[in-house]
């Protein structure tokens, strides 16, 4: 498959300076633990934040922070697109005869973000031994689904983020605060905040039905079984930011060089 050709080049050339691998590596994932410990923070002087315990959230935290690692690990080049607009290089994924949206995930592949994945699993696996659930098999599922949609919901952030570069070229603040803002909000259950946070969270970038309705069962605050398949929502989310960047695609003019 051709994803797996272009990760064994981009596997080769970051490991051509294993030193420097090995040091970017060690401090991305202890950087990153900052956040964990803003968390932990947070909780020393609240037993709670609105019937959330820190066990919880740090809960959420992990799965937006697993979905958010793997899209940055294997879908890297999405959230460089503009780099491609920039330099006239698009040009190059037209002429091929593959697909253009796969050819640009496979531009930037970062195995350093491996670092912050590690992080979110170790996060996932403390969080899971500490907290106060009764796993049952619909409740694996859930936890499962909810891994999947972070990443769904993250790679349809990047490919929206990729199509607004067709119209702008440079697309660098609107991806940061769909990205990187989204991410920092998402990290809490988003029942704590006020309502038009939650619906927006909800209806316009579904984040509600990654880490917020699901966690009510997976928690067992809620006994709807429909909750369950909630996560689902994210690939018809999906759907629709494939068909912008197509769209977007239309729209592409050269850099003419």
């Amino acid at each position: 498959m051709l994803y797996f050709k272009y990760f064994k080049i981009h596997t080769k050339c970051e490991l051509e300076y294993k030193m420097s691998f090995i040091m970017s590596f060690i401090s991305q994932f202890f950087v990153f633990f900052g956040y964990y410990f803003t968390i932990i923070s947070l909780f020393s002087k609240f037993s709670n934040i609105k019937g959330f315990t820190v066990y919880e959230v740090l809960l959420t935290f992990g799965i937006i922070q697993f979905g958010f690692a793997f899209c940055e690990t294997f879908f890297r080049g999405l959230d460089k697109f503009d780099d491609l607009i920039v330099y006239g290089n698009f040009d190059r994924l037209l002429l091929r005869p593959r697909n253009i949206l796969m050819q640009a995930f496979c531009e930037q592949i970062s195995l350093i973000k491996l670092s912050r994945l590690l992080q979110s699993i170790i996060v996932l696996i403390i969080t899971l031994i500490n907290i106060d659930i009764t796993f049952s098999i619909d409740k694996i599922i859930t936890l499962i689904f909810m891994l999947i949609s972070s990443v769904l919901i993250f790679l349809s952030i990047f490919i929206l983020t990729a199509s607004y570069c067709f119209f702008t070229v440079k697309g660098l603040e609107v991806r940061n605060i769909l990205t990187d803002g989204s991410k920092h909000m998402a990290q809490y259950p988003i029942g704590i905040f006020k309502k038009g946070f939650v619906t927006f969270f909800t209806f316009i970038i579904p984040f509600g039905f990654v880490n917020y309705y699901p966690l009510l069962y997976l928690l067992g605050k809620s006994d709807n079984k429909l909750l369950i398949i909630s996560p689902l929502i994210t690939v018809i989310y999906l759907i629709p930011s494939i068909a912008i960047f197509y769209k977007g695609i239309k729209k592409y003019s050269s850099t003419g060089s």
